[in-house]
């Protein structure tokens, strides 16, 4: 075979210009594929965005990520489950099929185990304001509020127990060691107040919910942002100098201000020993403003009898009237985040909390006029006022309760499938109803919403991306919202 023969199977020669069209085809693709690249890139979720804190003013105030609608929030956190079948969620057929088994669910096993037969509501629903919203008799004040309200029918909760369950309204998570959301909000935000903390939990006069400090601890954010817990029976203590020992506020401040700055000076850039000197300015700004915003003497005789402040035949409601009315005062000076509990678990199962198993009418007679006339004079005080305009207000639970009454009982069980809780303030429809229980009260089926819902509605109305606020921990982004949640845009005003 000559030399420059070709082997059969070989393939002949390529032409130049069919050689050059393949070689301008494979740079077009080369290029596309560079493009296409590029807008995958570009459609990629973005990264977090980090507050820029100075350790030296941890608290002080910072932008949102956009314009916001809301600058305060106040959460009034119900313990122990309040029943929305008794309260918020009207349900005729629920009236009407009284004494009958659930349909479907006959033999229906839930927390404390068999089930009885569909209860009625123990208290008549009447129509409210002009709006004529259904609410029962048994928070009569809180209903006549009910133009003002944001209601959302449809809440689902991940637990059926009340530790998991407050964790998860509080935290976003079931489980301990994650930061309360006023611990992420003022992360996120500072405060606008100078001389308080950014973030104040007034537990109820009774004692600490059952998780307690889960509901404001900072976890794995930085100490600074961790709540302050007082109440108007129980000041911030250690405020004053011990007996004998006490110096002139003006000597005390410039004490303080010279020893930080000896520190200072010693510790140049050390970030730990500005967050404590920062720490300890607070203290004694406060040592000022927190005796003040406790000071309940220049409220007008006329608030403190709408509050319920000076009920001498029930000094519980008296109690929880004056926490009503600090968080009023708390609000009025700039604090960013008030959280209010009604309800603990001290005093056992349902006896001194919303957690109505065996005697729920006997319960429930006993916790309401407690709650409801200081709530609904707080909610209307804030708005005559003018502070709802720039506040959020959120009445919340851990979960709902049943349709039915547990077997052998007067009570009804914990059902996290269904249930109400409502906001209003900054930002939020009033008169407005979202969602929707089944005829019985039982699940949610129209517009379900999950706690994660709730919370990336509460922080966008703060102006906050919930998907990018988050904190690096332990090699995750960790968020309030998890990797969950959706703002409600349907409730938004």
């Amino acid at each position: 075979m000559p030399m420059n023969s070709f082997s059969s199977n070989e393939p002949a020669a390529m032409p130049r210009r069919s050689f050059l069209g393949h070689a301008s085809n494979g740079l077009s693709h080369i290029a596309l594929a560079s493009l296409l690249a590029g807008e995958a890139r570009a459609f990629q979720p973005p990264g977090p965005l980090r507050p820029a804190i100075d350790p030296r003013h941890p608290q002080a105030p910072r932008k949102p990520h956009f314009n916001p609608r809301a600058a305060q929030v106040l959460v009034i956190f119900c313990s122990g489950a309040l029943s929305h079948l008794d309260t918020f969620d009207y349900k005729p057929e629920l009236i009407k099929r009284d004494g009958q088994p659930l349909p479907g669910d006959s033999k229906l096993i839930t927390f404390q185990g068999e089930n009885g037969s569909l209860t009625r509501p123990l208290w008549e629903f009447k129509p409210r304001g002009k709006s004529g919203k259904m609410t029962s008799d048994l928070l009569p004040n809180l209903g006549n509020l009910a133009d003002d309200f944001c209601f959302l029918h449809s809440m689902t909760a991940k637990s059926n127990t009340h530790g998991p369950a407050e964790n998860q309204m509080s935290t976003g998570f079931v489980l301990d060691g994650f930061p309360g959301m006023g611990c992420w909000v003022t992360y996120a935000l500072g405060s606008g107040c100078g001389d308080l903390p950014a973030f104040v939990a007034i537990p109820d006069p009774r004692g600490v919910p059952q998780t307690g400090t889960n509901h404001w601890n900072s976890a794995f954010l930085p100490a600074a942002f961790q709540g302050t817990p007082f109440n108007s029976d129980k000041p911030i203590p250690f405020l004053d100098p011990p007996e004998g020992k006490k110096i002139s506020e003006a000597s005390s401040k410039r004490m303080l201000e010279l020893l930080n700055k000896k520190h200072q000076e010693r510790n140049p850039g050390d970030s730990e020993l500005a967050a404590r000197i920062a720490a300890f300015e607070m203290a004694g700004k406060m040592q000022l403003a927190a005796k003040q915003v406790g000071d309940f003497s220049r409220e007008s005789p006329r608030t403190l009898e709408e509050y319920g402040a000076n009920d001498r035949d029930n000094p519980l409601k008296a109690r929880f009237a004056r926490n009503c009315l600090l968080a009023r005062r708390l609000l009025e000076k700039g604090v960013r985040f008030v959280q209010l509990f009604n309800g603990s678990y001290a005093m056992g199962e349902g006896v001194g909390n919303w957690d109505g198993h065996k005697f729920l009418k006997q319960q429930y007679s006993t916790h309401a006029p407690i709650l409801d006339q200081p709530a609904a004079a707080l909610i209307r005080d804030l708005k005559q006022r003018g502070l709802l305009q720039n506040t959020l207000v959120a009445f919340i639970t851990e979960f709902g309760r049943m349709p039915t009454f547990q077997k052998g009982a007067s009570g009804r069980d914990h059902n996290p499938a269904g249930f109400t809780v409502f906001l209003a303030g900054a930002g939020v429809k009033a008169p407005f109803s979202f969602g929707a229980t089944d005829p019985f009260g039982y699940k949610a089926v129209e517009n379900p919403l999950t706690i994660y819902d709730l919370h990336a509605t509460i922080l966008h109305l703060l102006g906050l991306d919930h998907e990018r606020l988050s904190y690096y921990h332990n090699g995750i982004e960790r968020r309030l919202t998890d990797v969950h949640g959706k703002v409600i845009e349907e409730i938004l005003a």
